[in-house]
């Protein structure tokens, strides 16, 4: 408990202190937002701090700070130093700074800012890429809260029956009607009860952790529970790159910044910026660390006493739950009602499963309006009128649905799309934070350079590194992958550092 401890303590203060050099280096003003500045009754809305703040935590907390830290967990208690330190130093400076870029610049999208700052080639580039990322998304968010709906809330026994389409149909519904009307009225009503269930469920499973005191393991200690050899799953799985891709949400994620954008045009001040964007990430820091440490805590007291034990099959290790009185091989996804109902019990466990449901719910709309607005305004089609919204939102709409039903027909379909999404969506990090450090260099802003610059480096190995030896890439050996991961990180950081400084400082030319 004491490693937990140490890094939630990470999180708060390193937090604080970070965040307020953020806010410093940036310089936040009382000009006019686009709030007003280009209010439309549809997307530039201005909305109270408050709800921006809660629409913001839900819009970028998925499945991703949940399932991932689920998973990172297996790595050892390392995970409860990783994961605040990574969402400090990056995960939350990559919010920021995307965010405020944003406000800055008229609201723009990701593509746009990425454009201004990297030039046309990685522009087109990055759009094609983000495109396909917020789609797999829209897709990934309409089968995880789906499937966990129909097997621990209505608890189906068929995962492809008549059921379960039911439900998708349900939630394809609520995203199309989400996408189309107005932020302020669809998104801008319900979020806010969302996200006090999101935020009461990980705050429950926190407290929980202390009243129970659950046997955990200490990073000082032998990494050894109830049978579970940590260690050894960290050494086979090879820690980096693995670790950083499991673990996304919570520490770092690409995607935050494409639904950031949608929440800078509605921010009434830019002051408001350090509080709906970094603070916030740093909230679904927290929401990682209770996840992880109440997985932990689960495989500590084992599945003989309504937890989990971890048992070695052919796919690996996989975890093991009680279910009807038998000891059976249950999914990630089937952890969380574990968790719920052993730390929350029956009722608070159900509204807890029911905010995990929420969260992909209210990222996967979110992503398909981003997806919307970035098609729009890539192809210059208006979006004033419902109409128009419609025709861009159904063949989006059509071609996940299809995608949706491959995924459900062939057995490796959903797992292709899950692997390929999480080493996107950290790859989309690399584009965000390139764009912030050569945004930084031409504000005048290049002593400050290294704040990005680190995390940009970082993750430029890591994905390359992952996608060079991982079975969904090039397979090559551990060793020769992060070989290659360092050329290119190498190459990343010197293009564009030399792209950052290839024109004079917009500051010292207007001086």
């Amino acid at each position: 408990m004491s490693t937990f401890i140490i890094g939630i303590v990470i999180l708060i203060v390193g937090g604080g202190l970070y965040g307020a050099l953020c806010q410093k280096v940036f310089g936040p003003d009382d000009r006019k937002t686009p709030a007003f500045t280009k209010q439309d009754g549809v997307d530039y809305v201005p909305m109270p701090k408050w709800k921006n703040s809660l629409i913001n935590l839900l819009n970028i907390a998925g499945t991703g700070p949940i399932l991932g830290p689920i998973q990172g967990i297996l790595f050892g208690p390392v995970a409860f130093i990783s994961i605040p330190i990574g969402c400090v130093l990056g995960g939350a400076m990559h919010d920021y700074f995307s965010g405020m870029i944003s406000v800055r610049e008229g609201g723009i999208q990701m593509p746009e800012l990425v454009r201004r700052n990297t030039g046309h080639v990685v522009h087109k580039v990055y759009t094609v890429f983000v495109c396909i990322v917020l789609f797999l998304i829209g897709v990934v968010f309409v089968y995880t809260p789906g499937d966990i709906a129909a097997t621990q809330i209505f608890g189906f026994k068929d995962p492809n029956g008549t059921g379960v389409w039911v439900i998708y149909a349900v939630i394809f519904a609520y995203y199309l009607i989400a996408t189309m009307f107005p932020i302020d009225k669809i998104i801008g009503k319900i979020y806010p009860i969302f996200g006090a269930i999101l935020l009461i469920s990980a705050v429950g499973v926190f407290i929980m952790l202390f009243i129970k005191g659950y046997p955990m393991v200490e990073v000082w200690q032998p990494w050894v529970l109830n049978g579970f050899d940590f260690g050894e799953y960290f050494a086979s799985e090879k820690f980096i790159p693995t670790f950083f891709v499991t673990v996304a949400c919570g520490i770092l994620s690409g995607f935050h910044s494409t639904q950031i954008t949608l929440v800078t045009r509605t921010m009434e001040s830019e002051r408001e910026g350090r509080f709906t964007f970094y603070n916030m990430m740093l909230a679904e820091g927290f929401i990682a660390m209770a996840w992880a440490a109440g997985t932990m805590a689960m495989i500590g007291i084992g599945a003989e006493n309504l937890g989990i034990t971890m048992q070695m099959t052919e796919g690996g290790w996989s975890y093991f739950a009680s279910v009807g009185g038998e000891i059976q091989q249950i999914s990630a996804t089937s952890v969380v009602g574990v968790v719920c109902k052993n730390m929350l019990g029956n009722i608070g466990g159900l509204i807890a499963i029911i905010g995990v449901v929420i969260l992909p719910i209210t990222s996967g709309d979110t992503a398909l309006r981003s997806l919307r607005l970035i098609i729009a305004e890539t192809f210059h089609i208006p979006q004033d009128n419902s109409k128009k919204r419609m025709l861009l939102s159904i063949p989006v709409f059509a071609l996940a649905v299809l995608v949706l039903f491959w995924a459900k027909t062939n057995p490796k379909g959903f797992n292709t799309i899950w692997r390929y999404f999480g080493w996107s969506n950290q790859t989309l990090a690399v584009f965000a934070m390139a764009a912030i450090l050569i945004w930084l260099m031409q504000n005048g802003k290049g002593k400050f350079l290294w704040i990005p610059l680190f995390p940009m480096v970082f993750y430029a190995f890591v994905t390359t590194a992952y996608i060079c030896s991982a079975q969904i890439g090039l397979r090559m050996p551990h060793e020769v992958a992060l070989g290659v991961g360092l050329a290119v990180a190498v190459i990343v950081m010197v293009a564009v550092i030399w792209r950052g400084s290839k024109e004079i400082p917009k500051k010292e030319a207007e001086e």
